[in-house]
């Protein structure tokens, strides 16, 4: 497997998605599904972390020409089952998003729900992964728990650390434009694992144009 995760965290995921059921369901995530107006027909966009492909298919119906990139091998192949079934074409690539090696400049947007599975000390360097992967102009597109995902424990990992922070966002995506930024409360109700009332943080922030210098 590729490195940089450990085996009993890829069988932990791998185990949770052999079960016969879409864990997550096959809708899209509620904050993509009313964000995804910002995104265009044609825009290359990468979903990171994409699981059983819900939002990566939902994204290929709109138009958009996706890459989906997880590292649970039973997750793509329900992932697959479901373009299929949902007549698109979506790129799957098996991958350890903390080691594969990022393109960048090279996508509209990228679309992260859900990852605060990567530990602390690996949060910052996936962030500027991420920013360094989208064009000058695109978009990141982001949904993560917050602290009070603690009381609810209605989905997520968990652990406090892992979670996502207002604060956090904000120095994260200084140097960008924060086009939209909300910490709130709400119900969930996305296949078995995340149902429930949920504090979430969601973010959407636009990359700088480049600026070139007069002739």
């Amino acid at each position: 497997m590729p490195g940089g995760i450990a085996v009993s965290e890829h069988e932990r995921w791998n185990s949770r998605y052999a079960v016969a059921d879409y864990v997550f369901g096959t809708q899209p995530n509620a904050f993509l599904k009313a964000e995804a107006r910002r995104l265009k027909p044609g825009w290359r966009v990468l979903a990171v972390a994409d699981g059983e492909g819900r939002n990566g298919v939902f994204l290929a119906e709109k138009g958009m020409l996706v890459h989906s990139i997880d590292f649970s091998e039973n997750a793509q192949e329900k992932a697959r089952r479901l373009a299929r079934a949902r007549n698109v074409d979506v790129e799957f690539e098996r991958a350890d998003i903390l080691n594969w090696k990022w393109p960048e400049n090279h996508y509209d947007a990228v679309v992260a729900i859900f990852i605060q599975f990567t530990p602390p000390d690996d949060r910052a360097m996936l962030f500027e992964k991420m920013k360094r992967a989208v064009k000058p102009g695109g978009l990141i597109l982001m949904e993560g728990y917050g602290p009070k995902q603690m009381i609810y424990k209605t989905g997520g990992p968990g652990i406090l650390e892992q979670l996502t922070t207002r604060e956090l966002l904000e120095q994260s995506f200084a140097d960008w434009e924060i086009i939209d930024l909300e910490d709130y409360e709400c119900t969930l109700n996305e296949g078995t694992r995340h149902s429930g009332t949920s504090h979430l943080i969601d973010i959407v922030a636009r990359k700088p144009k480049e600026e070139f210098p007069e002739d």
